[in-house]
């Protein structure tokens, strides 16, 4: 008889208030609504609502799958060599160590799905936890950024794509 490695997750519910909020990229709010901790390691999800304009760096995961769904909006998302437009209602599904990027096109609404969980410390450390004042000089770069991606094994692998037509 085998047995199972996988932790059991308990139940966990919260409500809007009792999730974390980060400022990200372009300074939009990213909202914490299921972490490792919170799934036994096994997922995390992030709601946000970046303006038309931000954009993730090319960059890849060593341990997580990605998952984008585009509830309102448009994006531009790079996989591998191949660039894709994204309308509400999409889905983009993102295997690890491929790299990938988004920009985008027109304000959204996107959930941000990693298994296993453990990538919403990258968003938490490189991000600002909008619960805490603000230091002097706070900024995401692309620095700060690697900084925070790499100890999960990600990497930062160059800029964001262009606007499109650019």
């Amino acid at each position: 008889m085998t047995t199972s490695t996988v932790p059991t997750a308990a139940p966990y519910v919260a409500n809007v208030e009792e999730q974390q909020q980060l400022e990200w990229l372009s300074g939009h709010p990213v909202s914490v609504l299921l972490d490792a901790a919170s799934s036994a390691g096994q997922l995390m999800v992030l709601r946000s609502t970046p303006p038309a304009g931000s954009a993730s760096p090319l960059h890849v995961h060593g341990r997580e799958d990605e998952v984008f769904v585009l509830l309102s909006g448009a994006a531009l998302v790079v996989a591998g060599d191949q660039a894709h437009e994204l309308r509400a209602g999409g889905v983009a599904f993102l295997p690890r160590d491929v790299p990938h990027a988004y920009r985008i096109t027109e304000d959204a609404h996107m959930l941000t799905l990693c298994t296993p969980g453990g990538l919403e410390e990258f968003f938490r450390t490189a991000g600002h936890d909008l619960s805490r004042p603000k230091p002097d000089g706070w900024a995401i770069t692309p620095a700060s950024m690697t900084a925070a991606l790499e100890p999960l094994g990600g990497r930062i692998l160059g800029p964001p794509p262009p606007p499109p037509g650019s």
